[in-house]
């Protein structure tokens, strides 16, 4: 007992709680560990007493159990070893079960080595987990983690292809050709990667590479981005990276924004006009910037006092600690005075980040009669609070998460006909 009090803080304190419930009696101590095998405890003692352990005698999974109960046990020293043999002798067969590897370390605080043995497989090899035997048994979560790195997302066909294939592979039931997909079986998939297509930046595929890889499987994806994906690579020309609606009337034009660009004006300007993304322009507006929250404040009084009896503005949010846009367009005057402002005109968007300006969501008004929310204790809004995310007077939801968000940047646009 002794031995086991000096090597095993987490022994330590087990028996010394025992030995005072027993009053020092000299009875025996009763120790369960649940979460530890008979077969691993006994060769974890044997490095509590003999101070050493032959890992070449044991199976990996088998260290791996050691490692976990190691740690319930507060062996640090053996943590350590534990790890430093595993990413020495053994990388080959955590490679092939990385899923393991990954949540095993992540699941722990103590097992700092593995971390950086999973993030660097990630970042320098990953066609190593993709191509691993195991590669259909990773968790959801180990899976979105992966994607998301950096390194992967340059090339977005791989990650589409291998999330595709994960995919398929947790439902073995679905045909092996998209073209004799029933009506279920494209709901069965899409419930299954519906997690994934954020993380995918569809928009960066060439259109050979949608149309060939995506295409197929275009159930899988939200209706909303299905038809922007389409209109994008419907307009698409052979070289050019982003959709083309910019034409040469306004391509010289710049807008004093800190949010958006001109190709995002071009686009918002196609909306109030309601033209699809391939009609001819006919009229062209300019942006004039009349309020900047950085610059003028954020307060709703602030907002009425330079907005009061404008018409025609568009309000542009940046929200913070994302690279999400968000915007609404009003035809009619803001005012103070509590009162709805009625018009069928009105619109809000998102945008799901500044650089793939394809990849929006518009809302137009569906309820003319509660279009524009006027009030002086509140900054532009649209709708019974649609422009943030309920969706109760506009046709659709603007935004994928009910979550409240900061705005760390805000303008507004007061919008002239040339």
């Amino acid at each position: 007992m002794v031995i086991l009090n000096y090597r095993s803080p987490y022994l330590r304190r087990i028996l010394s709680t025992s030995v005072s419930r027993n009053n020092n009696d000299g009875s025996l101590t009763h120790i369960k560990l649940p979460n530890i095998s008979p077969e691993i405890f006994q060769m974890i003692l044997r490095y509590i007493y003999g101070g050493r352990l032959s890992l070449e005698e044991y199976d990996t999974s088998d260290i791996i159990k050691i490692l976990v109960a190691s740690s319930e046990l507060s062996l640090q020293e053996l943590i350590t070893h534990l790890q430093s043999f595993l990413i020495e002798n053994k990388k080959n067969w955590m490679e092939q079960n990385f899923n393991l590897i990954y949540k095993t370390s992540f699941e722990n605080d103590s097992f700092l080595k593995l971390q950086d043995f999973c993030t660097e497989l990630i970042s320098k090899e990953p066609e190593k987990i993709f191509n691993s035997i195991n590669f259909i048994s990773l968790s959801e979560k180990c899976l979105i983690s992966l994607i998301q790195h950096d390194n992967i997302q340059k090339n977005v066909i791989q990650v589409w292809e291998h999330v595709l294939k994960w995919g398929i592979a947790q439902n073995p039931g679905l045909p092996s050709d998209p073209s004799s997909y029933s009506k279920d079986d494209f709901i069965t998939l899409k419930n299954t990667l519906q997690q994934f297509i954020p993380f995918i930046n569809f928009f960066n595929l060439t259109s050979k590479e949608y149309l060939d890889k995506v295409y197929p499987y275009k159930k899988v994806i939200p209706k909303d981005l299905r038809e922007n994906l389409f209109k994008y690579f419907m307009d698409q020309q052979s070289n050019n990276p982003e959709p083309n609606i910019i034409n040469e009337e306004t391509s010289s034009k710049n807008i004093d924004s800190k949010i958006i660009t001109i190709k995002h004006a071009q686009l918002i300007s196609r909306w109030i006009d309601r033209l699809e993304i391939t009609d001819r322009m006919e009229n062209s507006y300019d942006f004039k910037l009349i309020l900047r929250g950085s610059r003028d404040g954020f307060s709703p009084s602030k907002f009425h006092e330079i907005c009061d009896n404008q018409y025609h503005t568009i309000t542009i949010i940046k929200v913070e600690d994302s690279n999400e846009i968000l915007g609404g367009y009003n035809p009619i005057m803001w005012t103070s005075n509590i009162i709805w402002g009625v018009t069928k005109d009105s619109f809000i968007f998102s945008f799901k980040n500044k650089e793939n300006i394809g990849n929006y969501v518009l809302s137009r008004v569906k309820n003319e009669n509660y279009a524009i929310e006027n009030d002086s204790s509140l900054g532009p809004t649209f709708g019974d609070g649609d422009l943030e995310l309920n969706g109760k007077n506009y046709d659709k939801q603007i935004r994928e998460t009910e979550d409240n968000f900061s705005v760390e940047e805000y303008e507004i646009f007061q919008i002239i006909k040339d």
